[in-house]
């Protein structure tokens, strides 16, 4: 990576404090262009934003809050949201407020514009990116790529195994990887299931014979589809007073891998309202060219190939 990360991973390092520790740090921090971050405080009536520097405070003007708000291809509630959370930015100048006191002015916009030159158009699809989830709506889960940019996870996308909302996923704030899936328009698309690992990866965790824990996840006319990670389900014959939504000890009955079915006998459920747990990663590297979920001798085939400019997602 190139120095650019999701808000909030700059500000407690070593070199950003140290950048504001006196205005003449500042100052150098100023003339060489240096990409801070602070907490920003409050969100005034003009939608100014006001950063806590420590030695002085800073304003981001609404105009430089987030590329688009000044042509208004994007709403105010980017910089709004902002509030008590850290925001990124290069000083553009020093003032004298009405009390005679010094006040920085910055710009998160000139360094979105500086991520969005120097990393995210260098991005290609395949590129395996750090990530922050920054909110969750029922269609996906926004997640900052850098300096406050945002790309979208579309729910298909969070995992194999099918979920109803985001939120049976991720947390806001959760820091995770994702995959450059697509560009549409000058925005990336993201992807995360392809990191979470094949059928036979998901399936080797488990044997027939063992009772596990998961997740009903759909009850359908033929079973009860039962999550056992986020990347492997299985099918267990419907028992009574049983919903989506519930924990279940569920028995492994068999495990076919040509057909990618296990096959399970669900033993008891309970409610339980579950927490997303930080995600596991089968697939570390930097960069995927293909993934095939689907195991070798399977009769079904799930594949994603990263090709730019274009993904294909092929099940037949």
């Amino acid at each position: 990576m190139t120095g650019y990360y999701p808000e909030g991973r700059l500000i407690n390092t070593v070199e950003n404090i140290s950048a504001m520790q006196s205005l003449s740090q500042l100052t150098d921090a100023y003339h060489n262009g240096k990409i801070l971050e602070a907490r920003a405080v409050v969100c005034d009536s003009s939608h100014n934003l006001i950063v806590d520097l420590g030695i002085m405070k800073g304003i981001i003007p609404r105009d430089e809050g987030a590329i688009g708000i000044r042509e208004g291809t994007v709403r105010d509630i980017a910089v709004i949201s902002r509030v008590n959370r850290p925001v990124c930015f290069v000083i553009t100048d020093f003032r004298k407020n009405d009390d005679g006191k010094t006040v920085a002015i910055l710009s998160r916009r000139l360094a979105q514009e500086r991520c969005m030159r120097e990393y995210v158009s260098t991005l290609i699809p395949g590129d395996v990116i750090d990530a922050k989830i920054t909110h969750l709506d029922s269609f996906g889960a926004f997640a900052d790529i850098g300096c406050g940019i945002v790309s979208l996870i579309p729910i298909d996308s969070i995992s194999v195994s099918r979920i109803d909302h985001p939120s049976e996923r991720f947390t806001v704030g959760m820091e995770i990887k994702a995959v450059v899936k697509s560009f549409d328009n000058g925005r990336i698309s993201l992807t995360h299931k392809e990191l979470l690992g094949t059928w036979e990866e998901n399936a080797s965790r488990f044997e027939i014979g063992e009772t596990v824990a998961g997740i009903i996840r759909s009850i359908e006319d033929y079973g009860a589809f039962i999550e056992l990670a986020p990347n492997l389900a299985g099918l267990a014959e419907i028992k009574e007073n049983i919903h989506a939504g519930q924990q279940a000890s569920v028995y492994i009955k068999n495990i076919i891998p040509s057909r990618m079915k296990i096959k399970l006998i669900i033993i008891d459920t309970f409610d339980y309202e579950y927490q997303p747990r930080q995600p596991e990663y089968f697939f570390t590297g930097t960069h995927i060219d293909s993934f095939y979920y689907s195991p070798a001798v399977s009769e079904k085939v799930i594949e994603t190939h990263f090709d730019p400019p274009q993904v294909l997602m092929r099940n037949a």
